[in-house]
């Protein structure tokens, strides 16, 4: 697949309106600082329409080969955004902490939305994945959302639990189910966004993939969709 940021540079060149999201970015195959810099500048070119959706990984080997070791990569992955954070809402940021350290230095440009782009963490619900949800994320990229209503349940529980405002943690579905009864269901259980699937591109995969001719009725399947739901 394209490199997330770069791709999403040219669509925010094109774009005036869409949020420009990645689902999901793994956050422990980059260096913090440079990362932090990258989608700033991508958030402020856009006018601030950037959302982060970041995951862990679950590729060991893939792991590896960036230094990481599997046990570590949650400890890993919450240093190096706590990091960015603090890049991009501090004028002189410093950190130093078992897998990231940087003296005091400069970050800019800051990111156009504030205090930096929204965090989405992509993960399979249970308690030590909402820890981190509620302990610097803001919100939940759950794929398909088999077992939602149970599961926000359980997330707003321990957002309670540690002092945080179960609304302040953001509903978001990855592969929704694309029906209208589904759309309706996701509203229901207080879902604030869905991304709905699309083949991939036959330029951009070693696979067979679809054509042109094939993406487009898509989307305007999807048009029509959105407008039933909105009526």
């Amino acid at each position: 697949m394209l490199d997330p940021l770069v791709a999403l540079s040219i669509a925010a060149a094109v774009t005036s309106t869409i949020e420009l999201g990645t689902g999901v970015m793994l956050i422990n195959q980059h260096d913090p600082i440079v990362l932090a810099k990258q989608i700033a500048t991508l958030d402020h070119l856009s006018n601030g329409r950037f959302v982060l959706g970041a995951g862990f990984g679950w590729n060991k080997e893939e792991m590896a080969h960036h230094g990481v070791r599997p046990t570590d990569r949650r400890k890993v992955f919450r240093e190096k955004v706590l990091a960015m954070q603090a890049l991009w809402t501090l004028d002189e940021a410093s950190f130093d902490g078992e897998f990231v350290s940087f003296s005091p230095s400069w970050a800019w440009p800051k990111p156009m939305r504030k205090p930096y782009p929204p965090i989405l963490l992509g993960g399979a619900a249970g308690p030590n994945f909402f820890a981190h949800v509620a302990g610097y994320a803001d919100g939940w990229l759950p794929i398909g959302g088999s077992n939602l209503r149970a599961d926000i349940q359980r997330l707003h529980r321990h957002a309670e639990s540690v002092g945080r405002a179960p609304q302040s943690l953001s509903i978001n579905v990855f592969g929704a189910r694309p029906n209208l009864g589904s759309l309706e269901l996701y509203r229901e259980l207080g879902v604030d966004r869905v991304v709905l699937g699309l083949p991939p591109a036959e330029r951009f995969t070693d696979v067979r993939g679809a054509t042109r001719d094939q993406i487009l009725p898509v989307l305007d399947g999807y048009i029509d969709l959105v407008e039933k739901f909105r009526d």
